[in-house]
Formats: structure tokens, sequence, C-alpha cells
């Protein structure tokens, strides 16, 4: 245990302070400004990272958490919601000070665009359609938990305040299945559930054993959160078998799927469809917010290079498009919704730095890459055939900002926004316009 005060947050959620031996200390549970006696859990040469154990002086910023396992999912809970959006903010500006991004306006005023709107509390919860829920067994039985940041252990949890109300009413219908057959905890990896706007819900359990008895679709289950009558049905269940050597929730082996696993939601008036394993955003209230600024950003029909299902390509399109999608059920979905767009075009089933043609000779490019953000090749082949525009949307503003940097001798930063597509967590959703210097 250790005294210290903290000065500000940083990029990946923690506040930032220094140990009495000079080194610099990462804490989960602090705000600035605020005297903690911390726990160290990760020792090393030049750092520490740690966990507030005992509150000395407290931020006017600090409320009570809803949940006693926030660090688990959602560590900014601690903070009132007003003072979210404002260190999002300051944490963008200082990684693009840290990587030497030069924008077309300060970089004060350039990140002053909040997209997503100002954060409340009917807005802070419940927004998330998609969530992942361990499992934990004891003497009372097979429970879903969440495992505890910083740690191998795990907390029994009945749901999470970050997701609908639909998706924890499905979790503990498919827990309440497993318990029914004495599925033992040992056995099972995770679940994930999804959501619709409508209430809709699929799921993905991932287990170890390469047989599993086939289970009953729980078809409707009773909203836990409403004194209403509302009930939302599980429409399908996938399980899969996944290598029980690996930690990782990924799919080995299909074993079987009952029900209908797909679902569908609007976008700026266009039908979208995906199914239980589809990337697709899990703030649609905010992710249509920046579907219209792109739009209105975009000139001409793109090429969405990271097209997931197609949300961002087909919403800003006009009269074609192109969508590159590296995994084969999400770039079949994509297909559907080509399709029913009555947009031309085609879905090109490839990584992105294996489809490199798509970049050279188009007007305006999408990105919308995962955290690691642009594979080198990529960013090499921008450099090379220099299309007019780059629309880059991250979730990672850190692998953002070192990718505008390799650009900027191609390129203009002439808009940066940021988005708060996950609220009560550090994540920040960024959107950069990029422009090259040789077009106007």
């Amino acid at each position: 245990m250790e005294e210290l005060v903290t000065t500000k947050l940083v990029h990946g959620g923690q506040a930032l302070g220094q140990l009495a031996d000079g080194r610099k200390a990462f804490v989960w549970g602090a705000l600035p400004g605020e005297r903690v006696r911390v726990r160290i859990i990760k020792n090393k040469r030049t750092y520490a990272e740690a966990i507030a154990e005992e509150l000395l002086v407290r931020s006017p910023e600090r409320v009570e958490p809803r949940e006693q396992n926030y660090l688990a999912t959602s560590p900014w809970q601690i903070m009132h919601p007003s003072a979210e959006d404002d260190h999002k903010l300051q944490i963008v500006r200082d990684l693009m000070v840290q990587f030497g991004v030069v924008a077309e306006q300060d970089t004060n005023q350039i990140v002053a665009e909040q997209g997503g709107g100002a954060l409340t509390d009917e807005t802070a919860y419940r927004y998330r359609n998609k969530m992942e829920y361990s499992f934990w067994g004891d003497d009372d039985g097979l429970h879903l938990a969440l495992h505890q940041r910083s740690s191998k252990g795990k907390q029994i949890v009945q749901g999470s305040m970050l997701a609908m109300p639909s998706i924890d009413a499905a979790a503990n219908a498919v827990l309440a299945e497993l318990r029914r057959l004495e599925i033992r905890a040992g056995d099972l990896k995770t679940v994930i559930v999804r959501s619709n706007q409508a209430g809709e819900t699929v799921a993905a359990l991932f287990v170890k054993p390469s047989e599993f008895p086939r289970l009953k679709l729980p078809s409707q289950v009773k909203n836990a959160d409403s004194d209403s009558n509302n009930r939302f049905g599980l429409k399908g269940l996938r399980v899969y078998h996944s290598n029980p050597k690996s930690p990782a929730s990924v799919p080995t082996k299909r074993l079987y799927e009952i029900g209908d696993c797909r679902l569908v939601d609007r976008l700026l008036g266009r039908e979208f469809h995906y199914d239980v394993d589809s990337f697709f955003q899990v703030n649609l209230a905010v992710y249509e917010r920046t579907l219209v600024q792109i739009r209105a950003l975009c000139e001409g029909d793109p090429v969405d290079m990271y097209a997931g299902v197609g949300s961002i390509g087909l919403s800003v399109a006009e009269e074609s498009v192109d969508l590159i999608e590296l995994d084969p059920a999400t770039a079949a979905m994509a297909r559907v919704n080509l399709t029913a767009s009555g947009l031309s075009g085609v879905v090109t089933e490839a990584s992105t730095e294996n489809a490199l043609e798509y970049i050279t000779g188009a007007r305006s490019v999408i990105f919308d890459p995962p955290r690691a953000g642009l594979h080198q090749k990529v960013v090499e082949r921008c450099r090379e055939a220099v299309p007019p525009q780059i629309l880059y949307l991250s979730c990672n503003p850190a692998t953002q900002a070192r990718d505008i940097q390799l650009l900027q001798d191609r390129y203009r930063l002439e808009r940066l926004e940021v988005y708060n597509f996950f609220p009560r967590t550090p994540h920040i959703e960024t959107l950069a316009v990029l422009r090259s210097k040789g077009y106007n």
C-alpha cells in the first residue's frame, strides 16, 4: 500500500500519479486531484499499475458507482457524466500532441466537436446491444460472472448496468437452461448475447467439450428491469466448441444452432441484417449520429475497407459502394445488405491489406479498423495512391494518431471529432477527415 496524489486521466482509463520512488503509477478507481491509498497490482521497472483502496481526498467529480463490480466493465462509473466528455476530449488532445499530429486548425478547436452530445444519466447506461458473460460454479449452482480487472478471479453478477434489459434477460434465460441440464462451469467459457432495438435477442455459447447436450431455446423471457409485461424473445442460439487450451472464446467448431441467429436494425432509415457473430456497433443511438456526419462529409461514392456488415458504406453511398470484409459470416451479411439497398457495388471477402487495389483510384476511402489500427501495407498504399479523401473512424485514438502521423506528409487533417460510443468506460471513438495535400 502506498499513498499518492493523482493528476489526470490517461489513455486506457487510469488516473496518473507518482510513487515515492519516482515511478509513474497508473491507478484504477481514482480521479484527477484525489489523494488515495493504492494497492500495487503490477510492478515494472519504470512504472506500476495500482487500484485505489482508500480515498483520502475526494474529487468534486466523483459519484457513487452503480455496481459493485464496476471496475470490470465500466471503471468510469465513479465520475459524474457531465465530466466524462471533457476528460475524453483532453485524452484525445494529449494523444495528438504526443504523436506530433498537426491539424489544419488548432487541436483544441478541432476536437471540440462532441458528436455524441452531452452525456446524461439517461444515455450513460443501458445502451449496449452486446455483452459477453463468463460463468462461475459453487455450492449454489451455476452463475453468470465477469472477470475482475487485473486479476484471474471472477465475480458473480446478475447482469450489467451498461446492457440493454433484453440482453440480461436473455443471458439469464440461457443460464436457467444450463442449470436445468446441470452443466458444470468448468465445461463453459462464455456466452455472448446480442439484441436489436426491438428487444429481440440471439446468443452464442462457447463450450470446452467437443460434444454438448442440446439445449432448449428459451423462446421468451421477462424483462427483469421492468414492472410491465414486456417479454423479449431469444430468437436463436449457437453453440460452439472452443479450444479449452485457449482462454479466448473463439469458435473451433460449430456444434449446433437452434432458432434464427439473425437480427435486423435500422440506421438512417435503412435496414441492416447481422447475426450473432457479425461485427456491429454496440451503441446505435450515437453511431447513427456519426453516420449522419460521415454522410455529410463524404465526397462521392466510397470504398469501405473494414466494412463489417456494410453499415457505414451503405449509409453514405448514393449510387455505388465497394465493401471489403475479412470475416466470411460478416461478409455474407454485407451481401444481403448490399442487395437490399439497391446500390451497385461488390462485397470482397478479404483483409484490407490484401485488397489494396481498391484504394487506388478511389476518391473517398472509409476506414474503421480494429484497435490495432491500419496495417502497415494499408498506410503505404495510401501514401502511394493518395486518394483525395480518407474518412477514418477509430475505436483507439492512439493508433489512429500514429497512422495520421505517418500520413501527414501526404495529407492534412481537416477535421477530428470525438464520439462517446461507450459511456462510463474509458473507450473513445474518433472520426478523422484527411484531405490530400495535392487535391482541393
